[in-house]
């Protein structure tokens, strides 16, 4: 592993499980070993090690959870810790390593509600209607914010598209979402001539004619995150927007829009490739606000008393 510190052989083959044979993403692998390397370096301070589960108990884990607090960490990210900490236990449980999970009983911090932000219609047409010189860049970049906004994908699932899962007669995507589930992601009109126009001058970005990659970045590899990140930076500033997005406020703004013009939750749910109803309902309350914001403002009898 060269760029890897080696991690407890216990946790190594815990890790190694969940690339092999539950089949898990490499950013959901990398997510459980930055969680568990964390985990590891406060038992070492207590002096305790991963090879010897068994030691391992609850008070240890309690730490661990105090440490994360103490850090300033989001309730979120130490639930998400906690959680690693819960299933690397569960297959210790498995492979009879331990009697109990230590972690079992430990509970997540009390989430605070935190809704996801949206733009406004206006706003996000804005962004779609962007004036870009029309080269490969421009291009690019103009298609990759049609895909999050106009079929709300996830930035991953848009990066990992290839040239293949593209079906302009179909008006459809190919996406491969979380736990490897596939699914079809229409395609509106802007967003299939952004692609064509994209596709069409893709050829720029090319060095390796085998690369199959939909989006590709400046040295002719796909395109990463990081650069994603960016493109949508520059993009919301080109279009005046106050402030920067990121590309999961777009796949927010797709679901929210949606359900304010009328769509059933379960539609909404299918298109965002979400496997529980619940993760849906959070773009209810973003829905439900925006519609009561345009009662205040145009209902005469919405308006108060002075």
């Amino acid at each position: 592993m060269s760029e890897q510190s080696r991690l407890p052989e216990t946790v190594e083959t815990f890790l190694a499980y969940l690339d092999g044979q539950r089949g898990a993403s490499p950013a959901t692998v990398r997510a459980y070993r930055r969680d568990l390397e964390q985990f590891e370096a406060v038992l070492r301070r207590r002096g305790l090690d991963m090879d010897r589960p068994q030691q391992i108990d609850r008070e240890a884990v309690q730490g661990f959870a105090a440490d994360l607090h103490r850090q300033g960490l989001r309730r979120s990210s130490v639930s998400r810790k906690l959680s690693a900490v819960r299933r690397f236990f569960r297959f210790c449980l498995q492979r009879q390593w331990v009697d109990t999970n230590p972690a079992h009983s430990v509970a997540n911090p009390k989430q605070e509600v935190r809704h996801p932000k949206v733009l406004t219609v206006e706003q996000a047409l804005e962004l779609m209607d962007t004036h870009l010189p029309n080269d490969p860049k421009g291009c690019r970049d103009l298609a990759l914010a049609e895909l999050l906004y106009g079929s709300g994908l996830r930035i991953s699932e848009a990066l990992q598209l290839d040239i293949d899962d593209i079906e302009p007669g179909r008006g459809v995507v190919r996406v491969v979402g979380k736990g490897g589930k596939e699914r079809l992601a229409p395609l509106t009109e802007p967003g299939q001539s952004r692609l064509r126009r994209y596709l069409e001058q893709r050829r720029a970005f090319v060095v390796d004619p085998q690369e199959p990659a939909l989006f590709l970045g400046l040295r002719g590899k796909r395109l990463q995150r990081r650069e994603a990140n960016r493109i949508l930076a520059r993009l919301s500033q080109t279009a005046g927007l106050p402030e920067e997005i990121s590309p999961h406020v777009l796949r927010h703004s797709f679901a929210t829009h949606l359900l304010r013009s009328g769509a059933d939750l379960r539609s909404v749910q299918e298109l965002l490739g979400h496997s529980r109803l619940s993760t849906t309902q959070r773009y209810t309350h973003l829905s439900l606000d925006g519609i009561m914001q345009t009662y205040d403002q145009a209902h005469p009898k919405a308006k108060k008393n002075e």
